[in-house]
């Protein structure tokens, strides 16, 4: 059967999981992946892993020419696929940690360091520290992703075709706290850790056991703490001026913790999910992660599939998006000077973090992306109702909203009415993709559906985003990015054994959906040339599946939980976060190679150290960690986070500072690579941008064509083109 990419060729060059995973995506999507040899794990997770990643490619090189030659995160593995690429023409995806220029360009580094720099890990955690960092392989894995999306917008036509794509996992990796950094430059509020599955401005946002499992629980608007109260036989707690808003309940987390988590004991998971989807409250099971594959939802869903054609091998997710090619052909984009979807029209439905967040790649690429909300119902990123006051309109300020709807144009059009409906028709008809993540049925209730859309325009590329997917017992629960999380089984994975179920973002699964949304209209550009356009179903929830398949098969493999570790690892050691001279700031050391140890020894001046052999391999080093971080600690505390780095840096030991939110737009590194812009719009005047984290031949896509849209501020500007019949695409 025909799939969407296959013809494309890639070849792999390079060991690592960002690389490995990048040509998952290919492979999945039909392209043909080779990759020069295979790897052989020690351990049998590793091996399971290995063949989650590369099970789909054939070994060896690739004949003919490869369209695309994918380089690893060592300067030996890039160098060697540049050579690859002169030598056949091909076009050149280049991974690195940091990118070729920049104080951090010459670092060491692995999952662990990223997740220090990244703004994510500040958060996470007890009030008094250290810092927590996320296990697993999330910063490859979210780099692997943006590559892929890079390639396939640069391998879209011959005529717009880079000789070079450049992506780096730090700035990927940044997609979970860009929004938080920018917000914090215009606010002055700073991150901060206020406790486990504590965090800003939502509460409850907790696991609770239950009779038979675990339940996550989200409560954000007024309405759902009020059905709540009520849902538990307790009324009068939303009368309770301690709770009567998501602030002051967060301020009041144990009490409600006590209040609440007797009341989800006494009852089944499922008795859970049922009222809470009857009362409209994001309530969703919350699994392990070996258990996951085996839950009805997933398995009818074929959210998991066997790794490997051996008896009994383990089960590791699929693609989270599904396509059914059910329209008509069309060209790909020919792309121009705007960058390689220029001719390219979406229609943005979509509000909050995830599909926004996918419309500003589009964008980015060049693609004129439409935003449909109203002043009934605006993007709930604008907040949740205006805020009187002399200044600005509070719905025009918020720098969250700002970030992820840049290079789109603006329409006010009430889809509560006739007249709203029909102008949205008229922009589904002159549209190639419309995203929409506004509740299961909602577009279809509104004669919007894709249905409704495919009857508009028969080429086009339909993309709903329903958090559990369209089918299953769980297809209608309401969730947010914090819901996702809960569903993924990734709680399990972070944190201390004596931790509840631990959440790391307070919506981490909406950046990585945005993601794969981005990636699936993509997918749909190059197929629906041979197999019409598609309608495209993304599970958000299989999306952090990705996420978490290391931990997904261990736990299938080994037959029990994944160990709770805290920021110690079970391939490093030692792997800590310690204290330095100032208050809040924090060195991370990541001991994972022979060479990285001596490099410690060194610097410590710890030559005892270095001729003890039980100290030589990472068990032995593990046995005595307490040891060993507080050697570490001591030497740290007369030091700045950042020039401790440096100097085991200088020594090849992964060592890196744990950088908050609120200091990323400072970040050196960042700044020197261009990463941050600054955009001038109206009400709110210059403002700091995230740029697009890849390039093309060097240069960034075109960030600051416009900045995100004042409230229906396109709007006749749209429909006038529209009633011209003019669908060119404006610089």
């Amino acid at each position: 059967m025909a799939k969407a990419l296959d013809h494309l060729t890639i070849l792999e060059i390079g060991d690592d999981i960002a690389v490995r995973y990048c040509g998952r995506l290919f492979a999945e999507a039909g392209a043909a992946v080779a990759r020069l040899k295979a790897i052989e794990a020690a351990d049998p997770t590793g091996r399971a892993f290995g063949a989650w990643l590369d099970g789909a490619k054939t070994f060896g090189d690739p004949s003919p020419r490869p369209d695309l030659v994918i380089g690893g995160l060592s300067k030996a593995d890039r160098a060697q696929a540049a050579e690859a690429c002169r030598a056949s023409g091909s076009t050149l995806l280049s991974l690195s940690w940091f990118g070729d220029e920049g104080p951090y360009a010459d670092w060491t580094a692995n999952d662990a360091i990223l997740q220090a720099m990244t703004g994510v890990a500040f958060n996470f955690g007890l009030p008094e520290g250290p810092p927590t960092l996320p296990q697993g392989h999330a910063p490859q894995i979210v780099a692997g992703l943006t590559a892929f999306i890079a390639a396939l917008a640069g391998l879209m036509n011959d005529a717009w075709r880079p000789a070079r794509i450049d992506v780096n996992v730090f700035e990927a990796a940044l997609c979970f706290a860009e929004t938080g950094a920018v917000a914090a430059v215009a606010t002055g509020v700073k991150s901060r850790r206020i406790g486990v599955n504590r965090y800003v401005p939502t509460y409850p946002c907790q696991i609770y056991p239950t009779r038979d499992g675990a339940v996550g629980v989200t409560t954000l608007t007024p309405a759902q703490w009020s059905s709540l109260t009520r849902l538990i036989g307790r009324p009068e707690l939303d009368r309770d001026p301690r709770f009567t808003t998501t602030y002051s309940r967060l301020l009041h987390g144990d009490l409600i913790d006590q209040i609440l988590a007797p009341y989800f004991a006494a009852r089944t998971t499922m008795d859970w999910v049922r009222d809470g989807d009857r009362e409209r409250i994001p309530i969703t099971p919350t699994p392990r992660p070996g258990e996951a594959p085996y839950l009805d939802h997933w398995r009818d869903r074929g959210a998991f599939a066997a790794v490997s054609a051996e008896p009994g091998a383990p089960l590791g997710p699929t693609a989270p998006y599904r396509f059914r090619w059910a329209g008509a052909k069309a060209r790909r984009p020919e792309g121009g000077p705007l960058g390689p979807l220029a001719g390219v029209r979406v229609a943005d439905f979509s509000m909050g973090w995830a599909g926004p967040l996918c419309g500003r790649y589009l964008g980015d690429l060049g693609a004129d992306v439409i935003k449909i909300e109203s002043t009934v119902r605006p993007d709930w990123w604008r907040g949740w109702e205006e805020v009187q006051g002399d200044g600005p309109p509070s719905t025009e300020i918020q720098r969250n909203f700002l970030a992820v709807n840049r290079n789109k144009r603006g329409m006010n059009l009430d889809l509560g009415g006739p007249d709203g409906v029909a102008k949205a028709r008229r922009v589904i008809a002159h549209a190639d993709v419309v995203i929409e993540n506004l509740g299961p049925g909602v577009m279809d209730r509104l004669g919007l559906g894709p249905h409704d859309q495919r009857a508009l325009k028969p080429d086009i590329i339909s993309i709903y985003m329903p958090p559990f997917g369209k089918t299953g017992p769980l297809s209608g629960l309401r969730a947010y990015g914090s819901t996702v999380e809960q569903a993924s089984g990734m709680p399990y994975v972070n944190g201390h054994e004596h931790w509840s179920p631990a959440q790391q973002h307070v919506a981490y699964g909406d950046p990585v959906a945005g993601l794969y949304a981005a990636a699936a209209a993509l997918i749909g550009l190059h197929g629906r040339v041979r197999l019409g356009g598609p309608d495209v179903e993304l599970c958000q929830v299989e999306g952090l599946f990705q996420l978490g398949a290391w931990a997904i098969l261990y736990e299938q493999v080994e037959g029990r939980p994944w160990p709770r570790t805290g920021n110690r690892r079970a391939d490093a050691a030692p792997c800590c976060v310690v204290a330095c001279a100032d208050k809040e700031d924090w060195l991370t050391v990541v001991v994972d190679t022979d060479a990285a140890w001596s490099g410690l020894c060194r610097v410590l001046g710890r030559a005892d150290w270095a001729a003890d052999a039980g100290l030589a391999a990472v068990e032995g080093r593990q046995a005595q960690a307490d040891r060993l971080e507080a050697a570490i600690a001591d030497w740290a505390r007369a030091r700045r986070a950042i020039d401790a780095a440096g100097q085991l840096q200088s020594a090849g030991v992964p060592a890196a500072p744990v950088i908050a939110a609120h200091d990323l737009h400072a970040d050196p590194h960042l700044g020197l690579a261009g990463y941050w812009m600054v955009q001038d719009r109206m009400h709110v005047g210059e403002h700091l941008t995230p740029g697009a984290p890849f390039r093309f031949d060097g240069q960034r896509p075109e960030g600051l064509r416009r900045p995100a849209p004042v409230l229906g501020e396109h709007t006749d500007e749209v429909l006038a083109e529209l009633s011209g019949g003019a669908v060119e695409q404006l610089a």
